[in-house]
């Protein structure tokens, strides 16, 4: 398997809360779940421990799925002289949790049930006479000082000699000696174990990216969900208006064509611009729309006569995606980018040859992001804002028709409305590929790139 070859891509260093939500369900849609990681990270909590030769260990369990963690530490430790274990009185909140509960249930360890303050209170001897105590209680994303009966675990822990090991995050307030990090560092100081999440859930996309784009809140208004602003058209009609279709299936709320090609869509605001193609003539009004738009999209449809006023609006723009016609010298660039070429764009974009090799394109890819995001399209698309490098594998055969890839632009400009450039990126290249999958399931080589539009929303959002 090629991911064998794309290690170097692998992220190093602290990950965000949200980061490391999206890898777990990256992982379990690799078919590595939830229950398997937990019982990976708890026996990794325990062996940490047992290198202190402890003989009494009270773990301190939250409800959620970092309680589970020391749950499974606590079965793991059952050799050793005495195991207590403290967690809510109303039991674990997640399924996976309650599962390692019921398999704690097998084994010597004492579990203490606590309700408030005094109920955490009464086990004080246990924290004096521990020699090590696990630190369990609060996962990753967890912000505040911790209420009670959590607060008064924290402070008679931290008022005990025991050595302290948090799992994963320290509790706020509590004093830890070791921090035994799942997979990478969430803190600064930790010990990161591998807890065997496969390669591809971090250096490729998956639905797990997807939980990184919020909900629009309730009680917003007509345009909180993104502004998008299409310029393009003249020798090819059809490809500024499936861009602004897709964007508006994506998720904008208000999307304008400005063309001097005409085709009525009720559903998209349509600025008519005189003449064949888009010129000099035009530039003070597309300025104003720029100002507008959230996010502008230039190329789709646009030719090949109209790049010096591209480049001109181009640095107008807070935010802006590149296609098609717009991928050319001199590279337009807006205060923010993505471009997103395939291989014979990126030719003529950067002067640069794409090899076969998924590892040899990601470093040529990553090599020439330094304008913005790169979103390289081929049977393995590469996404790269020159830091980072992540691979889509979505996607179909029968996708080779003509204007899927103006799609795909819409999308990322949706997206781009509401997340960083990168991760639009990502995120586009994944819904497109999934969406053409599920046309194609029905249509086969029939594929129109208009069919997308219909499996879009669920892809996105189901």
């Amino acid at each position: 398997m090629w991911y064998e070859d794309v290690k170097e891509f692998c992220e190093r260093g602290p990950v965000s809360p949200e980061r490391m939500r999206a890898i777990d369900r990256n992982a379990a849609h690799c078919g590595v779940l939830p229950l398997q990681l937990m019982e990976s990270a708890g026996k990794s909590l325990a062996e940490t421990a047992c290198a202190v030769h402890p003989g009494r260990v009270l773990v301190l369990c939250g409800k959620g799925n970092n309680g589970g963690d020391g749950l499974v530490a606590a079965r793991y430790l059952q050799q050793c002289e005495r195991v207590d274990v403290i967690m809510p009185a109303e039991g674990m909140a997640t399924e996976d949790a309650r599962a390692q509960l019921r398999a704690l249930g097998g084994s010597p360890a004492r579990i203490h049930r606590v309700r408030c303050r005094e109920d955490a209170e009464r086990l004080a001897d246990l924290f004096s006479s521990a020699d090590v105590i696990i630190d369990a209680l609060l996962g990753i994303g967890v912000s505040g000082e911790p209420r009670e009966p959590i607060a008064s675990c924290v402070r008679m822990a931290t008022g005990s000699a025991a050595q302290i090991i948090a799992a994963d995050v320290p509790t706020p307030g509590i004093r830890a000696h070791r921090i035994v990090a799942f997979h990478r560092p969430k803190v600064e100081g930790s010990e990161v174990v591998d807890i065997g999440i496969p390669l591809a859930a971090e250096c490729t996309v998956g639905p797990g990216d997807l939980t990184l784009l919020a909900p629009k809140a309730g009680g917003v208004h007509k345009g909180a969900g993104g502004k998008v602003l299409v310029v393009g058209g003249g020798p090819y009609q059809g490809a500024p208006y499936l861009a602004g279709l897709a964007a508006l299936r994506a998720g904008a709320d208000l999307v304008r064509i400005a063309s001097t090609s005409y085709l009525p869509y009720p559903d998209l605001i349509v600025d008519r611009l005189e003449g064949d193609r888009i010129g000099e003539a035009h530039l003070d009004h597309l300025t104003e729309a720029v100002k507008w738009a959230d996010v502008a999209v230039f190329g789709p449809g646009l030719g090949t006569k109209s790049h010096e006023v591209v480049c001109r609006l181009a640095g107008r723009a807070t935010r802006a995606v590149f296609d098609a016609d717009a991928l050319a010298q001199p590279l337009p660039r807006a205060r923010d980018s993505i471009y997103t070429p395939h291989a014979g764009e990126f030719r003529r974009m950067f002067g640069a040859e794409v090899p076969a090799d998924p590892a040899a394109r990601g470093r040529v890819v990553q090599g020439h992001a330094t304008a913005g995001t790169v979103l390289l399209k081929g049977a393995v698309d590469i996404i790269s804002d020159g830091e980072r490098v992540r691979f889509n594998t979505t996607g179909c055969a029968a996708m080779t028709t003509g204007g899927t890839g103006d799609v795909l632009t819409g999308v990322a400009a949706a997206l781009f409305c509401r997340l960083p450039a990168f991760e639009a990126a990502c995120i586009a290249a994944y819904v497109n590929g999934r969406a053409g999958m599920a046309a194609a399931e029905t249509r086969g080589d029939g594929l129109l790139a208009s069919d997308l539009l219909d499996t879009l929303p669920a892809e996105l959002y189901g």
